[in-house]
C-alpha cells in the first residue's frame, strides 16, 4: 500500500470531447477554490447578527458539554489497496459480513478484495469471451457494471453490464449488443460466479460504440435500476436515433420513448416476471416501454443511491462539448437531453457554440418540466474553458473516517487535458439555493501535486466508505489500473 497527496489540480484545462480520446490543448484557464453552478444575484450577502441577550447568566449554572464535529476542510489522503489492473470501472461491497470488495474491470472480469485489503488472483467472474473486442487505446464498450442483490448472502445473486457482439437478429448495421445478465455463486467456493449459471435478462442494440453508460444498481426499494446512453455517436442523431416533439434539433433517443428504450433509466423488478417484471408504480412515460422510469439522458455513465438519508438516487450525465452535469433522478422525470445540455440550450447545428441557441424549451410535449441538474460544469471544450473533459459520477459519503464529509457528494472529472491523466476529485454539498455548490478536493502528501491518473469511477464499501478508481491508460489495456481508499489527510 502506499499513501500519496494531491494539492488543488485544476490549473490548466486542455480539449477533450466528452467521451472522445485526444483532442488538441487550449488556453489555459484559472479555476476558483470554490465553484457553484449559479451566480449570485450579489456578491456582498448581508451577515446575519445574532440578537444580544443582556440577561445575566447565573453563576452556578454550568453549560452542558456538546461535542462538535470537525470542521469539513476539502482534503484527504488516498490509501492503494489494489494495483495491476486494467481499467477499474466500479466497486460494490456485498452485504454479508464477509468485508469483500467487488471490483468491475472494463477489461472483462471481477476481482475480490479480502477483508485484509488482499486482492485475490482468480477472478469471482471473466466473461472476457463473451464480449465485443476491445479498443485499448480507447472505448466505451466492455464490463461496464455489477450490481449484488440485496439478498445475496442467502441466494448469491449478482448482476452485471457488458458489451457483447451483436446478436443474432440485432439490428442491421449497430454497433453491438448490450447484455444484462444474472450470475449466481458456485457452491463450491464463494469466490467464484459459476460461468455456466447465466441468465440473460435484457439485450439492448446499441446503434454506436460510445454511451454506453452501465452503472447498474438495487435501490432501496429492492428494484433493479438500468442506465442507459442515448445510442451514441454526436448530437443524439443518425443511424439509430429517433425523431421526437423537438424539431429544432432534429430528432434524439433522450426525448424519444416509443421507438427504443436509450437515453433512459429503466426500473424493473428482478424477482418476479420471466425474466422481470416491470413494478406495478412506474411512471406512465412509454406505452412500448413500460421498464422507463426516467429519461431525457446523454450517457449517464456512473450514478449510485445514497446509503443514507432520503436514498436519492445521483446520476452523473456526461456532456457533449460544453457542459457535464450531475442529477438527483426521480420517477418520471425529463433531464433534457438533447434539447439542454446541463441548464443550456443545445444545438445540433452548432453544438460547441454556447450561443447557438438562446431560447429553447423548459417542459416537453407533455407539459412535463426539462429539469435541471443540481451541479454542472464547463467541459475544457468549452470557449471560455472548462474543468473537465469527462464527468464521473461518484456517491454520498456516509462512512465514519471523514465525519464532517458525512453527505456530502464526492464526485470527479476524467481528466482536465489531452491524453494525459489528470483527473480529479470535487466535493458538493446543499445549499440553500437550488444549485449545489462544489470545490475542488487536495490529495495530502501527493507526490506530484497532481492525480496524476485518469478517474475512471468511485464505489463504497458497506460502511459508507468511499474508493477511487483509476488508470493511467486511455483504454482498457495494460496494468496502471488501482483502487484507492479515501481516508483522513495525514499530519
Amino acid at each position: 500500500m502506499k499513501t500519496k497527496i494531491l494539492f488543488p489540480m485544476l490549473l490548466c484545462i486542455l480539449i477533450l470531447g466528452a467521451c472522445q480520446p485526444a483532442p488538441t490543448p487550449t488556453t489555459p484557464t484559472a479555476v476558483p477554490p470554490v465553484l457553484t453552478t449559479e451566480a449570485p444575484a450579489d456578491e456582498t450577502a448581508e451577515a446575519i447578527t445574532p440578537s444580544e441577550d443582556t440577561t445575566e447568566t447565573p453563576t452556578e449554572l454550568t453549560p452542558i458539554p456538546t461535542q462538535d464535529l470537525p470542521a469539513f476542510e476539502p482534503v484527504v489522503a488516498l490509501e492503494q489497496i489494489a494495483s495491476g489492473l486494467t481499467a477499474p470501472v466500479d466497486l460494490d461491497a456485498p452485504d454479508d459480513n464477509s468485508g469483500r470488495l467487488f471490483v468491475t474491470d472494463q477489461a472483462g472480469m471481477i476481482f475480490i478484495i479480502d477483508e485484509n485489503d488482499q486482492r485475490l488472483e482468480t477472478p469471482l467472474l471473466d466473461v472476457r469471451d463473451r464480449m465485443v473486442s476491445l479498443n485499448g487505446n480507447y472505448d466505451e464498450r466492455g464490463l461496464l457494471g455489477l450490481a449484488i442483490h440485496p439478498d445475496f448472502a442467502q441466494n448469491g445473486r449478482l448482476f452485471v453490464y457488458y458489451s457483447a457482439p451483436l446478436r443474432q437478429g440485432g439490428t442491421s448495421g449497430f454497433n453491438h449488443t448490450s447484455i444484462l445478465s444474472e450470475f449466481t455463486i458456485s457452491q463450491s467456493n464463494p469466490n467464484i460466479a459459476d460461468p455456466a449459471s447465466e441468465r440473460i435478462i435484457l439485450q439492448i442494440d446499441q446503434p454506436q460504440g460510445n454511451h454506453n453508460a452501465g452503472a447498474i444498481a438495487f435501490g432501496p426499494d429492492g428494484y433493479l435500476y438500468i442506465p442507459l446512453g442515448d445510442g451514441g455517436g454526436g448530437d443524439d442523431v443518425g443511424t439509430g436515433h429517433a425523431e421526437d416533439w423537438y424539431p429544432v434539433n432534429a430528432g434524439g433517443n433522450g426525448q424519444d420513448n416509443q421507438d427504443n428504450m436509450h437515453g433512459s433509466v429503466l426500473r424493473i423488478d428482478i424477482d418476479n416476471g420471466d425474466p422481470y417484471s416491470v413494478p406495478a408504480d412506474n411512471p406512465a412515460i412509454s406505452a412500448n416501454f413500460p421498464e422507463i422510469w426516467a429519461f431525457g439522458f446523454r450517457n449517464p455513465y456512473r450514478m449510485a443511491f445514497d446509503m443514507g438519508g432520503e436514498h436519492e438516487l445521483f446520476l452523473g450525465d456526461a456532456g457533449q462539448d460544453l457542459w457535464e452535469e450531475v442529477n438527483i433522478v426521480r420517477a418520471g422525470g425529463n433531464y433534457g437531453w438533447n434539447v439542454r445540455e446541463g441548464a443550456h440550450c443545445f444545438s445540433t447545428a452548432d453544438p460547441a457554440n454556447p450561443n447557438a441557441i438562446s431560447d429553447c424549451p423548459t417542459e416537453d410535449d407533455n407539459g412535463n418540466p426539462l429539469i435541471d441538474p443540481i451541479l454542472e460544469f464547463p467541459n475544457s471544450r468549452h470557449p471560455d474553458g472548462g474543468l473537465g473533459a469527462t464527468i464521473i459520477g461518484g456517491v454520498v459519503y456516509r462512512g465514519t473516517a471523514l465525519p464532517a464529509w458525512d453527505g456530502r457528494y464526492i464526485f470527479g472529472q476524467w481528466s482536465i487535458g489531452g491524453g494525459r491523466p489528470q483527473g480529479s476529485f470535487f466535493a458538493a454539498s446543499r445549499s440553500e439555493q437550488e444549485k449545489w455548490i462544489f470545490e475542488p478536493v487536495e490529495i495530502s502528501s501527493w507526490e506530484d501535486s497532481e492525480l496524476g491518473e485518469f478517474l475512471l469511477g468511485f464505489g463504497q464499501d458497506q460502511q459508507g466508505e468511499v474508493y477511487a478508481l483509476t488508470s493511467l491508460s486511455t483504454g482498457p489495456s495494460g496494468n496502471t489500473g488501482s483502487v484507492y481508499r479515501i481516508i483522513p489527510p495525514t499530519e
